[in-house]
């Protein structure tokens, strides 16, 4: 066995341990406070995983119910709206001028931290998912409408705009239907 395959081998099978412990910890600290007569006892949320789609394509998350069709594609598209952020800022800081503002960039920081935050609250089916996705849907409409001014003809800006109006209606849409 190569030295390159014992570490991915021993990284990943660390990985795996951490998880399981955690697990095993969360449990154990719920049993405690359903012992001590802090309330019923809940089964601890599912950590998110990471891939989602399984090779039917079809999404499901690790206690093994299915996602909505709605919901997966709301998750992509704030993952994809996050990528796009990123890249903007580094383009908008090498363009400079107004697409170098501070407020502007600082719009994309917060609009890609945000999608990022939204798409891990639906992945893990959090009880307040629809309240991240509310405010997602507000900091991409304030991203979209700054890139549209200060965007002029550049066509990466105007491209970060539109995704940032299909994201926020996703979320918007995902918010009006509340906590699933």
């Amino acid at each position: 066995m190569s030295d390159i395959s014992r570490r991915t081998f021993v990284t990943t099978s660390a990985s795996l341990l951490t998880t399981g412990v955690s697990l095993m910890m969360s449990r154990g600290v719920a049993a405690a406070a359903h012992d001590a007569g802090h309330g019923p006892m809940r089964e601890p949320q599912a950590l998110p995983d990471s891939s989602l789609l399984h090779m039917s394509g079809e999404a499901t998350t690790m206690d093994g119910h299915r996602m909505s069709e709605e919901m997966r594609r709301c998750i992509q598209l704030c993952q994809d709206c996050h990528v796009t952020c990123i890249q903007m800022i580094d383009h908008c800081l090498k363009l400079g001028g107004r697409h170098a503002a501070p407020d502007h960039i600082r719009l994309l920081m917060d609009c890609a931290q945000l999608c990022t935050t939204t798409a891990d609250f639906m992945a893990r089916k959090s009880l307040l998912h629809d309240r991240t996705c509310s405010l997602c849907s507000e900091i991409c409409r304030l991203c979209a409408k700054s890139c549209e001014q200060v965007g002029g003809d550049d066509q990466m800006v105007k491209q970060c705009a539109e995704l940032c109006r299909r994201c926020a209606g996703s979320c918007e849409h995902m918010a009006s239907k509340g906590a699933a």
